[in-house]
């Protein structure tokens, strides 16, 4: 889609810088009016910019009209480190207490709307029980992901011994709230070809990175491009949810994208990066220069090499489009799945309903063995079978057959041949740098590429982060790990805008994911490559367990399935640097009929 940058027109850079909320009202306060201005390393050149135009947000002091207060308990009714929910007649708020002082927020996460009165406070932040994102108790904003976007914080006072909250209707309503960000201010930039910065790939990771840069209040041009011809979308849902609709996984709408100046170059496939002259080249001959580059390609699904791999109806998910085809294919047909990882176990759960039957083959002796140990796998697998999903385990795939093209059955290497109208194949993917062999920027043995904790490559000027990097786990004695989670990507784009803005951050979140098979949801936090042991409390049986992964005397990963917050807590302990012993837990399964968990967060002995 290089096309839509008609002939290149010279441009002149006119830059302003909005600030972030929080700098604006120190701004506001000071004696002239005017802030001080700040600069930014813009192609290589520091400039000073002054904030005159301000972007058009809600007024934070809405009109009366607008705003509804009512008492809404004594201040003795929460003890320090209490949440409650509170009702408001417009909506509910999240009331904190914490040291002594009173917040109100939104109650609700606005990633998958938890109530985050069941999630965990600690530290000044509130942690999602679902997710793991977490929200500043003062100001209400993310600080760590999944999701975009922050709570609302309302005003508190405390009178004759009341709590009283006032807050705007419509914020009540809205649940969520956008940070400030500035607008680009390159005019005509789409006819530029030049970008301040460029990011190749538009998942979480380039999302991220272009909205942080904003946020920030850079306001040159970014350019966001991407092989899919959807706007940035959530990816993770696709094989949760096949029928869903493009517009239904659209991370942000259109106008959001104009408004905020983040160009969107979709079906635009990058082939080379000349890290010499700071350009890339796209498959129609379009060249885009660039200032700094984030390169967050994700990965290409693996495919099978056997006999017949090319027959109708063979099919790998990484689109909305591969997604709706496999569901409507697969009513009322025999549907094989290859690999019983996360996406096969995700797209065998959803397809039980729908197809007339669902087998799953798979190489190792449980599905997700190498991630949740055998009991844990095995506790899984019964769940599948009661739902009707035939396995065939300990074998792989020899040849696909099929009629005029079309695939009729699946034979197996253990001889047994299975009957098949669709298949879809899960079985890892690889990361898609094949267009940077030439470039210069470093790949390892596996085509990932290693960054920095501060999500840098080996060139100066270029970052990269998402499914397709290996960097430095801080807390697990910065061994580099590559760790293809949507929580993660969305880390690393932050990180990686912060330094091409020179403010020197660095990687340091706790890996979080989950899944959802049967109205069941299993979260997990941590990395657990390399686990000796794994300890379980409650009932493998009743699906109502926590499975504590160690080496050696360490906890490295949890997992849990209806035992939320649990894997919340475990992530909040370990972001805050302290190590969970073995013994600890041991201790837990031992005496803990109860389920008390103070213990994590050093409340109880």
């Amino acid at each position: 889609m290089g096309g839509c940058f008609s002939k290149p027109k010279p441009v002149e850079l006119k830059i302003e810088v909005v600030l972030p909320e929080k700098e604006r009202g120190k701004e506001e306060l000071s004696a002239s009016g005017k802030g001080s201005p700040r600069a930014y390393q813009g192609n290589g050149t520091a400039r000073h910019f002054h904030t005159e135009e301000r972007l058009p947000t809600p007024h934070p002091y809405p009109s009366p009209q607008d705003c509804v207060e009512a008492a809404v308990c004594h201040v003795k009714d929460l003890e320090n480190g209490q949440m409650r929910e509170v009702e408001l007649g417009w909506g509910k708020v999240l009331l904190v207490k914490d040291n002594g002082e009173f917040h109100a927020l939104g109650h609700k996460c606005p990633h998958y709307g938890a109530p985050l009165v069941k999630g965990v406070l600690s530290r000044g932040r509130v942690r999602c029980p679902w997710h793991g994102a977490c929200f500043n108790i003062s100001t209400g904003d993310l600080e760590d992901f999944p999701g975009l976007d922050s709570l609302h914080k309302f005003q508190v006072k405390i009178e004759k011994e009341k709590v009283y909250v006032r807050a705007s209707k419509q914020a009540l309503q809205l649940q969520r709230r956008t940070k400030v960000m500035a607008k680009c201010i390159s005019p005509s930039a789409g006819y530029s070809s030049s970008t301040n910065v460029l990011i190749v790939g538009a998942g979480a990771a380039g999302l991220v990175c272009a909205e942080t840069l904003r946020q920030e209040g850079f306001s040159d041009r970014i350019v966001l491009c991407t092989l899919d011809r959807h706007l940035p979308y959530d990816r993770p849902k696709l094989s949760k949810s096949l029928d869903t609709q493009p517009e239904q996984l659209a991370l942000r709408p259109k106008e959001f994208f104009r408004a905020y100046g983040i160009e969107v170059l979709t079906e635009a496939q990058v082939v080379t990066v000349d890290v010499r002259n700071k350009k890339v080249v796209f498959k129609d001959g379009f060249k885009l220069e660039y200032s700094k580059l984030l390169l967050a390609p994700g990965s290409s699904p693996r495919t099978l090499s056997c006999k017949g791999k090319e027959m109708e109806n063979v099919f790998t998910i990484r689109t909305p489009e591969d997604a709706n085809r496999v569901v409507r294919l697969a009513r009322g047909r025999n549907v094989v799945i290859v690999g019983a990882g996360f996406l096969g176990m995700e797209v065998a759960a959803y397809l039980t309903e729908k197809a007339h039957s669902v087998s799953v083959v798979e190489l190792e002796e449980t599905p997700f063995r190498r991630f949740l140990g055998e009991r844990v796998g095995r506790a899984l697998m019964k769940m599948f079978e009661n739902n009707r999903v035939k396995f065939y385990m300990q074998t792989e795939v020899s040849e696909l057959r099929g009629q005029e093209g079309k695939l009729k059955e699946v034979v197996l290497k253990s001889s047994k041949v299975v009957r098949a109208d669709v298949c879809v194949v899960g079985i890892g993917a690889v990361a898609a740098t094949g267009f940077l062999r030439q470039s210069g920027i470093g790949l390892d043995s596996r085509g990932f590429i290693p960054v920095n904790k501060m999500m840098q490559t080996n060139v100066p000027g270029v970052f990269a982060a998402g499914d397709a990097v290996t960097f430095p786990l801080a807390w697990r004695n910065n061994r580099k790990v590559n760790i293809p989670h949507w929580q993660m990507a969305h880390a690393q784009g932050r990180v990686a805008a912060q330094n091409m803005l020179a403010q020197e951050a660095e990687m340091n979140t706790v890996p979080y994911l989950w899944t959802a098979m049967f109205g069941k949801s299993l979260r997990y936090a941590g990395y657990g490559e390399g686990f000796d042991d794994v300890v379980i409390q409650g009932d493998l049986e009743e699906l109502k367990f926590v499975a504590f992964y160690t080496k050696g005397d360490e906890v490295i990963a949890v997992a849990s399935m209806n035992y939320d917050p649990i894997v919340s807590k475990v992530a909040e302990v370990l972001a805050s640097g302290r190590a969970i012993r073995k013994r600890e837990v041991e201790l837990f399964v031992l005496h803990s009929k109860t389920g008390d968990m103070s213990w994590l967060t050093g409340k109880g002995s």
